[in-house]
């Protein structure tokens, strides 16, 4: 048997403690309490929970890299309202996001020549890594952008006009500041969401 790494140890102990802790907790509803949902990034710096003053049961939290409106996110908020009672969406991307640090071509071209971790410096993005890599990354929109206001909006316009999702849910536009811990609406992607 192997030893548990570090990380693994202090997930196992903050989680006994949690649990210790835990309370009332396992009698909230399914739906969320506060009925609404929210798309964001999966970035470390990002708490949705605090950031929005949410606790458990509160709201649906789903996150991808770069928050953006993929069939899969779209997928969990259809079954966020559909199913378990939401009735507003709130796409929070944030400021010095990751995903504008590179492009399709540059991830297919990473991940052709190694699967192992890259490194980036003020050459831009090399693979450090031994083969064999894979073609597939080509194949795949990582979904990158490069003006993250821009990209709220075109997430928010996605939502909005997915045949899916009911015209009765607004759908908002925020970018959160990494510096501050500031949310600040993109009135122009809150426009786009508004409910019909």
């Amino acid at each position: 048997m192997t030893s548990k790494s570090s990380v693994v140890q202090s997930v196992e102990k903050a989680n006994t403690e949690y649990a210790a802790q835990f309370g009332d907790k396992g009698k909230l509803p399914l739906p969320p309490g506060r009925r609404f949902a929210v798309l964001t990034c999966m970035d470390a710096r990002v708490d949705p929970a605090k950031l929005a003053g949410l606790s458990e049961g509160d709201a649906h939290v789903i996150r991808n890299a770069g928050g953006r409106a993929s069939d899969d996110a779209i997928r969990s908020l259809v079954i966020s309202y559909k199913l378990l009672g939401t009735k507003e969406f709130f796409v929070i991307h944030h400021t010095d996001c990751g995903m504008v640090l590179f492009n399709n071509q540059i991830m297919a071209d990473l991940l052709d020549k190694s699967l192992e971790q890259a490194v980036i410096d003020e050459h831009g993005w090399r693979d450090v890594g031994q083969g064999p890599g894979s073609a597939v990354g080509s194949s795949i929109d990582w979904l990158t952008f490069t003006d993250d206001r821009q990209a709220v909006i075109d997430d928010v316009e996605k939502v909005r006009n997915h045949p899916l999702v009911p015209k009765s849910i607004p759908v908002y536009g925020y970018l959160y500041d990494v510096r501050t811990g500031r949310l600040e609406e993109v009135v122009a992607a809150t426009e786009v969401g508004k409910a019909g």
